[in-house]
């Protein structure tokens, strides 16, 4: 399983979390069960992360909405947003490159392109000021 599918199942593991009250060992038993597929270990890896941290990278995606609130952006973009900040922040062996592009490809595949390209200029934003924030160290 590539490393792609594997974000993307995480992706699909953390949206289920936003809709229900069951724990993720849960909703991977489900999907297991129901949809008859094998999850990856990075995917309940990063899955497990962006639950445990949601609070924390709300906080960081609230930073970056020029003129929104976390409530008018959609379900998808806000969740494809949580996934990407947790691998920029937590996964330095990714490269930065890749986590936005693969975000925009998700949002782009499960919501609109508006959505993606908002998730690629908040995404933009973090990382340009991430790289501002190391240089400073």
């Amino acid at each position: 399983m590539t490393r792609r599918e594997e974000r993307e199942q995480a992706f699909i593991l953390t949206f289920e979390k936003m809709f229900t009250d069951e724990s993720l060992a849960q909703i991977v038993e489900k999907a297991m069960q129901v949809r008859d597929v094998e999850i990856g270990p990075y995917a309940l890896k990063a899955a497990d992360g962006v639950i445990e941290q949601r609070d924390a990278l709300d906080g960081v995606v609230e930073k970056y909405l020029k003129r929104w609130s976390k409530k008018r952006i959609s379900k998808v973009s806000l969740c494809v947003l949580r996934l990407a900040i947790y691998e920029l922040l937590n996964e330095k062996d990714i490269p930065q490159a890749a986590v936005i592009n693969e975000a925009v490809d998700l949002t782009k595949k499960y919501s609109t392109q508006e959505d993606a390209a908002f998730v690629n200029g908040v995404l933009g934003s973090f990382v340009k000021d991430e790289k501002h924030d190391d240089a400073g160290d």
